[in-house]
């Protein structure tokens, strides 16, 4: 598992790297001391897990959360439990408060070691379609048949106009398997197919009389994509 360690006090970077030596399932590809760092090594290298401090300069550990939808699995690591509520609102996998014990690490990166091993669930994509395993079957869904996508914790529910599938990926693994010029990532939660929209109101899409909440900062981006008058 590809791992990069965020956070700009140096030291708390080397205790971190220390603590994961002696974990063989864990490589850790890189170190970042800011989240521009973060986002130029995420542009060149396949990274399975970010761990990430919360209080860094010009931009925190929860504005990465909220700005990058294309991201890795994320272990927030910080000194203040208040961040909790803003850390699992974003599908973290888990949230560490310092100072960080070697026992709670590697709880969190086994959890993170088995999310990334069950979000294989996806076991075969092409620019049409995926497969889902699902309860045991693999089924072929046509990204022309899917309406939306609606992140539950660690588990994504797939809405197509005769079936749910609910699979253990995260929506922002999955969103990287879409084309991105027919789904958006409208809100932390939701994904939707830009052509299925069938109406739009303030901070609100509708698919199929489904309601899809639009946050704001995505709202003028989905306007434009509508050509919306």
């Amino acid at each position: 598992m590809n791992c990069i360690i965020v956070d700009d006090n140096k030291l708390e970077r080397a205790m971190l790297k220390h603590m994961t030596s002696s974990m063989d399932f864990i490589k850790i590809s890189g170190e970042c001391e800011n989240i521009v760092q973060v986002i130029e090594l995420l542009d060149k290298e396949k990274i399975d897990l970010v761990l990430l401090d919360v209080e860094m300069p010009e931009m925190s550990g929860i504005d990465f959360l909220k700005n990058i939808s294309r991201r890795p699995l994320v272990i927030l690591i910080t000194a203040k439990p208040r961040y909790a509520v803003d850390a699992f609102e974003h599908n973290v996998v888990d949230f560490i408060v310092k100072p960080v014990k070697q026992d709670r690490l590697l709880k969190a990166l086994l959890r993170a070691k088995e999310i990334l091993e069950s979000n294989h669930s996806i076991l075969e994509t092409s620019k049409e379609y995926f497969f889902i395993k699902e309860k045991g079957a693999h089924f072929k869904v046509l990204f022309t048949d899917i309406l939306y996508l609606q992140a539950l914790g660690d588990y994504v529910n797939i809405y197509t106009a005769t079936k749910k599938y609910t699979i253990n990926y995260t929506l922002g693994a999955i969103e990287s398997e879409l084309p991105a010029n027919k789904f958006m990532r409208v809100h932390r939660s939701y994904i939707a197919a830009i052509d299925k929209i069938d109406s739009v109101e303030e901070g609100t899409a509708y698919i199929n009389q489904q309601p899809i909440p639009v946050s704001s900062a995505q709202k003028a981006i989905l306007h434009k994509l509508l050509n919306l008058l």
